[in-house]
């Protein structure tokens, strides 16, 4: 007998679902190829929500060491994640819950609780199905609970790896159940070998094959490559991948990652899914963020940042994503004052010697970002005597501000050996401290996923240079750290001229310090992490006032 067709009622949102795969090689831009169809999709009015899937056993992020996997993000909720739940956010312009991010680790670790609990009723609990099924049913609540019209999976990794197999089994498995109401997305590479000089589709064609080989067909190839994907290219990949012609997708090389979504629309991309999917296609508004693009390229005159931190190098190779945020932050503030972000990566294991210093007299501003440990801390404690005293603009970001309470402590109320408990902890004078809670469970062994971590509220100072900058006096800002400013010496640091402009609402821990602006042109460190919230439509206030002052205290 057939198996009768499940109807949906009127009131029922039809759900629809894409996924995001990867082809040949991981790294050539699924994250970016997710969110820019996420945008495209909720410019043509449709409620929009985009998960990712991370084929490792940690349970979340945030024990990744950042060199190897990138930024932590830290959604709302406080879950550490990959970095492009950061993308996810950027471009569409709203916070996700925690539901939106999965690991190898976290659905293992739900199946076994729900084992133990007798959720399963006595069954033999197995990999197959069961595991595939947690993913499914943690997607579909993710689309109940955002109530989208199309939902966007993106899965790490690359279609012939071994750890991804059960989450395309969870592909396979729903496309199987509703195949009008899934679509699949391969992201390939199309390399074009120096010593041949022409594009080659055959590794997509193996990729298409072996994503073939585990029951999931794509409908979409994105083909991404240093130059556009000829006519002759696309119809030869549409032929030996089954695909149609127009499904196949250009996607070359580009000034910014935010022309991807407009370069996409040049093959209508936006407008086919939906056609592949049964939604009725809007028009696109994209109005807002073509100004934004338009405004990334203009910019005559050009702000010179300097970002010191520690994890930039890995062996011969920069890695600039692992502070991904930052750098993004600052960019959408220095376009919407119209001017060019000239960002410059400076290690600060080199200022371990002062006489390096000099070479920070080529920027406008400074930013140090978070980090964690002992490596570098003598050179960032350097750069930030150094900005204090020649007043150059300072930025210092939860670490960054740490320091800056630090230097202080050192060199305006020279306290000898004073230090932070996370670097020295039976310095005499222990500035910055690990918070109270965190004391156990650190004693406890409990690590991962335990740090002061998400969103809290803030009070800011009237009239401070942070109450000026957000235009109001309560703020809420994602956190991630284990140690504070310790209560201790608040007092003889205020009286010396310190100023902590934002405190929790109890006035316990101290979020915001500054100096006052007739004393430097700015000097600002925040506790949380501001530029989590940073967006391209909406930049942050206090990257734009960060950046503001750098451009007025340019030296030519």
């Amino acid at each position: 007998m057939a198996a009768r067709k499940r109807t949906i009622s009127k009131k029922e949102k039809r759900h629809t679902f894409i996924f995001i795969v990867g082809g040949v090689m991981s790294g050539v831009g699924k994250g970016i190829a997710s969110s820019s169809i996420s945008l495209l999709l909720q410019s043509r009015g449709l409620t929009v929500t985009t998960l990712k899937i991370d084929p490792y056993i940690n349970v979340d992020a945030g024990t990744m060491n950042p060199t190897e996997h990138g930024e932590v993000f830290v959604l709302e909720s406080g879950l550490e994640t990959d970095q492009d739940m950061g993308n996810y956010e950027r471009f569409l312009g709203k916070s996700l819950p925690s539901i939106n991010y999965m690991t190898t680790g976290s659905v293992y670790q739900d199946v076994i609780r729900k084992e133990r609990n007798l959720e399963y009723g006595g069954k033999n609990v197995e990999v197959v199905p069961h595991i595939p099924e947690e993913v499914i049913g943690r997607i579909k609540r993710a689309a109940r609970e955002a109530d989208a019209d199309v939902t966007l999976t993106e899965i790490g990794g690359t279609v012939g790896e071994y750890q991804n197999i059960l989450f395309l089994e969870a592909v396979r498995m729903m496309k199987h159940e509703m195949p009008d109401r899934v679509a699949v997305v391969m992201v390939s590479y199309l390399p074009v070998p120096g010593s041949v000089g022409e594009m080659k589709t055959k590794p997509t064609q193996t990729a298409v094959r072996a994503l073939n080989s585990v029951g999931v067909f794509a409908d979409f190839i994105l083909a991404r490559g240093p130059v556009p994907v000829d006519a002759k290219r696309k119809e030869k990949i549409a032929r030996f991948c089954n695909v149609r012609p127009e499904h196949v997708i250009s996607a070359p090389d580009v000034a910014s990652v935010y022309d991807v979504p407009l370069h996409y629309e040049k093959d209508q991309l936006s407008l086919r899914i939906c056609e592949q999917l049964g939604i009725k296609p809007r028009p696109a508004k994209l109005d807002l963020w073509k100004r934004f693009v338009a405004r990334s390229r203009g910019g005559k005159d050009v702000v010179r940042i300097a970002v010191v931190g520690k994890y930039f190098s890995s062996g011969d190779f920069l890695l600039s994503d692992v502070y991904l945020s930052v750098l993004e932050a600052i960019k959408y503030s220095a376009y919407a004052l119209h001017l060019k972000p000239q960002i410059t990566y400076l290690s600060s294991l080199d200022f371990t010697d002062k006489k390096a210093l000099k070479k920070l007299d080529a920027y406008d501003g400074i930013l140090v970002p978070g980090g964690f440990g002992t490596t570098g801390i003598e050179g960032k404690l350097n750069v930030i005597q150094y900005a204090r005293t020649k007043k150059i603009p300072y930025f210092g970001i939860c670490y960054g501000m740490q320091l800056a309470v630090l230097e202080y402590a050192k060199n305006v109320l020279r306290l000898k050996n004073a230090s932070t408990e996370e670097i020295d902890p039976r310095a005499d004078h222990l500035v910055i401290g690990v918070m109270p809670d965190q004391k156990e469970k650190i004693a406890r062994g409990e690590m991962g996923g335990t740090m002061r971590l998400g969103e809290y509220t803030a009070t800011l100072l009237k009239g401070s240079i942070a109450a000026r900058a957000y235009g109001t006096q309560a703020i809420h800002e994602r956190h991630r750290h284990r140690y504070e400013v310790n209560p201790l010496y608040i007092e003889r640091l205020t009286a010396k001229g310190l100023v902590f402009s934002g405190t929790s609402p109890d006035e316990r821990l101290m979020e915001i310090m500054e100096l006052p602006k007739v004393v430097h042109p700015f000097f600002v460190g925040t506790q949380f992490h501001p530029e989590f919230h940073a967006r391209p439509l909406s930049p942050h206030p206090l990257f734009s006032a960060f950046v503001q002052a750098a451009y007025e205290n340019r030296k030519d």
